[in-house]
């Protein structure tokens, strides 16, 4: 009986193995996502690029857009049941909705800096992180009162922060964050990770050994993860386990890709994303393996349980798995079907931004930057293409932009007869 039932638990391991996959979902936009939680199997909500927020009650098989009120980008997105749940960004943006998010309306956050992260642990209790990132200076806000008032419990952090999370209780959290510019290494007080056990009364804070610390999960008040990042030359990731409360983290995988999120869907299972890859580990952290050469980068990853997780990430990217996702589906990427020129990212950019457009159709086609009396500026594409999707760069350190300063440009993609433009903003 014993062998049976061990021969048994080992089919059913290795048919997770063999089988489990990621498979791709349609999200109804192309705007970048930055965060995903789901708080069922079938409820969740995805946040990105120009204000867009995604909804579904059906597990993702269908994906509807909310008004949210807002064009700045979303970067995070937060829900304690089926109703009340918020949303932070640029600009310090915060977003609250009680009815699921057919409705959301604006709370003061008192700040103007970036918001990168949010969480609540009960209706009234919550925390965002961010702060600026080309003048590093990072800032953690508090309510408890439902996000009706904001309070500054930390604002003398010399990097931005990155994510914010809370163990099981109001008291015990941790704050991360960083850069990842060299140059950022001037600061005197460069701490980069923060540890709370009063609620946030006080923060302790503590230079980590790698500047970008992007994501933090934890699993209880001992064990936790997170994914950090070093810019040398390229972004070499890392993933990071400690199993005595933060007091000291281990490295446990060093790669030549950036991490964005991590998250632990068990005591045993967890998952991290980033740069066209997704990481998972079985044994609590210990040891990961990699799946690689996903399309798009990949920034926020939710599980629900062991095996029911999605992710999101670039150009409207969703993942979705119900068997514990060790393997890619990748579907034949579909004929577009209408032109689409994409509102560029970032925007406002500084030195560089990324414009994206498709074409049903093959056809000549350019695309050409002007500045707001209509002189062209630059010329970025000027030659025929076949239908599919394309993607360009405007550097500010090229010929044409060289001389640019702060201001309202237009980019405009001419394709045949289609004519379409739009504006960016640059920021010296």
């Amino acid at each position: 009986m014993r062998r049976l039932l061990q021969s048994l638990f080992f089919f059913l391991l290795l048919t997770n193995i063999c089988f489990g996959q990621w498979v791709p979902q349609n999200s109804v936009t192309t705007q970048h996502l930055y965060d995903v939680q789901f708080i069922d199997a079938n409820t969740g909500w995805a946040s990105g690029g120009g204000g867009i927020i995604l909804k579904t009650t059906n597990g993702g098989t269908d994906w509807f857009s909310q008004t949210s009120g807002t064009t700045s980008d979303l970067s995070s997105v937060h829900f304690i049941d089926t109703n009340t749940g918020w949303a932070v960004g640029n600009g310090g943006i915060i977003k609250k909705t009680t009815n699921g998010g057919t409705e959301w309306y604006s709370q003061t956050s008192g700040t103007t800096s970036d918001l990168s992260s949010v969480h609540f642990t009960d209706s009234n209790t919550g925390w965002a992180v961010g702060g600026d990132a080309e003048y590093p200076k990072g800032i953690i806000l508090k309510t408890t009162n439902s996000g009706n008032a904001w309070m500054v419990q930390l604002d003398s952090v010399a990097l931005k922060l990155n994510d914010v999370c809370f163990i099981n209780n109001n008291n015990i959290g941790f704050a991360v964050g960083g850069s990842s510019d060299h140059n950022l290494k001037k600061f005197n007080d460069p701490h980069n990770i923060f540890k709370t056990a009063d609620g946030g009364v006080n923060w302790n804070g503590e230079v980590f050994q790698v500047e970008a610390i992007s994501g933090i999960s934890f699993l209880d008040t001992l064990n936790g993860l997170l994914v950090a990042n070093e810019p040398l030359h390229k972004m070499f990731g890392s993933i990071w386990i400690t199993t005595d409360g933060g007091l000291n983290w281990i490295s446990k995988v060093n790669e030549l890709y950036a991490f964005s999120s991590v998250i632990f869907a068990n005591e045993n299972y967890a998952y991290a994303v980033g740069d066209h890859k997704i990481s998972f580990t079985s044994d609590g952290g210990f040891n990961w393996t990699g799946l690689y050469d996903f399309t798009n980068n990949l920034q926020s990853v939710c599980f629900i349980d062991s095996i029911t997780g999605w992710v999101v990430g670039d150009n409207g990217t969703i993942l979705h798995t119900t068997n514990g996702g060790v393997t890619f589906i990748d579907n034949e990427p579909t004929q577009p079907t209408e032109f689409i020129l994409e509102q560029n990212y970032p925007n406002p950019f500084n030195p560089s931004t990324k414009i994206i457009w498709q074409s049903p159709v093959g056809s000549y086609q350019t695309i050409k930057v002007f500045d707001v009396l209509g002189n062209e500026i630059a010329t970025l594409v000027d030659e025929y293409k076949p239908a599919g999707k394309y993607e360009v760069e405007f550097n500010i350190y090229s010929d044409e932009g060289r001389n640019l300063s702060s201001g309202v440009y237009l980019y405009q993609l001419r394709a045949g007869e289609f004519i379409q433009t739009r504006k960016m903003i640059l920021l010296r």
